[in-house]
């Protein structure tokens, strides 16, 4: 717990903007006010989700992408604290435990040359520094019965919290994973294009559906290695929203039978969200309100154990933006459930 840095009562204070006759959702989410016994506090307090911050880009600049994924926490927390809190967002069942700090981590991979082969090495090998302690947090408030938010950071962080989810449960789990991208690309050490497979290989995913991939960034060899792979389905982004072969609903309950058998994760992508600031920004791709209808289907149903959003990569223009949106997709998961 090292890395644990709790939320505050004073740093919600410095975020919070009240207003006469307004309740704000940041005034009754629940916070931690000792770092001792997380799991024990976690597991005796009456909250459902918990949310934790990966302010990180060191998988992103690992897999050779643009770093700012780790500006997405900070812009989420200044717009979720001030939506309102009312039947809808159930500000009372949520506790917001804080973030994990990766600066070293980020500092250290920052004076790294990543156009050289052994620097991207050192990179990958601070990427699975990384995952130790996603995987311990996501750890303990699974065992504790809580369902982690989990906001990035990169996509490398699926490893963690798939491993950590699966250890808790002790079996391996399934995931659904919003994404232009399949990360399962080869075990060549760890970044973010390829925690899907590491935890594929290691035996803590067992189903896997990727929604959404883009035709034109996934390589042949990768067609290839899922197209043999029973337990992976998928479908393309061209064939849903271009082409029109596939209907958005239809998918929706395919690949819910492929992976509700058991636990499952949902992951979300920004980079398959069009026009949202991401490491990967596309200017073609899912509209927000699919997006939206996407996580609230899988958020409704009872294996759903887990929600990550990673990728988001906001600037000073785009903070509120980002923040919006990742605050829609928090409630939208929490609204689900409670549906």
């Amino acid at each position: 717990m090292d890395k644990l840095v709790l939320f505050k009562n004073s740093s919600r204070n410095k975020l919070l903007n009240k207003r006469l006759g307004e309740s704000k959702f940041g005034q009754y989410t629940k916070i931690l006010t000792s770092i001792s016994n997380i799991y024990e506090q976690l597991k005796n307090l009456d909250v459902m989700y918990v949310i934790i911050g990966l302010p990180e880009d060191v998988g992103v600049l690992a897999n050779h992408g643009k770093s700012g994924t780790s500006k997405a926490w900070n812009a989420t927390l200044k717009v979720l604290l001030n939506i309102q809190s009312n039947q809808y967002t159930q500000a009372d069942k949520v506790l917001i435990l804080g973030h994990l700090d990766f600066s070293s981590e980020i500092s250290e991979a920052s004076r790294l040359d990543l156009s050289k082969k052994k620097d991207i090495l050192k990179a990958r090998k601070i990427v699975s520094k990384i995952d130790n302690h996603v995987t311990y947090i996501i750890n303990q408030i699974i065992l504790a019965g809580k369902k982690p938010i989990i906001i990035g950071g990169g996509h490398n962080n699926a490893y963690g919290n798939i491993k950590g989810t699966s250890l808790a449960l002790n079996k391996p789990i399934n995931v659904i994973n919003f994404d232009a991208h399949s990360d399962f690309r080869s075990e060549e050490g760890r970044h973010s294009g390829n925690g899907f497979s590491y935890a594929y290989a290691e035996g803590f995913l067992k189903n896997y559906f990727i929604f959404g991939l883009h035709e034109n960034y996934t390589s042949d060899k990768l067609f290839k290695t899922l197209n043999k792979l029973k337990s992976i389905e998928y479908n393309t982004f061209e064939s849903l929203e271009i082409r029109k072969e596939l209907e958005f609903k239809e998918e929706l309950e395919r690949a819910l039978n492929h992976i509700s058998n058991t636990p499952f994760g949902i992951e979300i992508d920004c980079d398959a969200i069009e026009n949202i600031p991401s490491s990967a920004i596309t200017p073609s791709g899912f509209s927000v309100n699919k997006a939206r209808r996407f996580l609230s289907f899988f958020a409704k149903q009872d294996n759903a154990c887990y929600l990550h959003i990673c990728e988001a990569a906001p600037n000073k223009k785009t903070n509120i933006m980002v923040g919006k949106l990742i605050s829609y997709l928090i409630t939208d998961f929490i609204k689900a459930h409670k549906n």
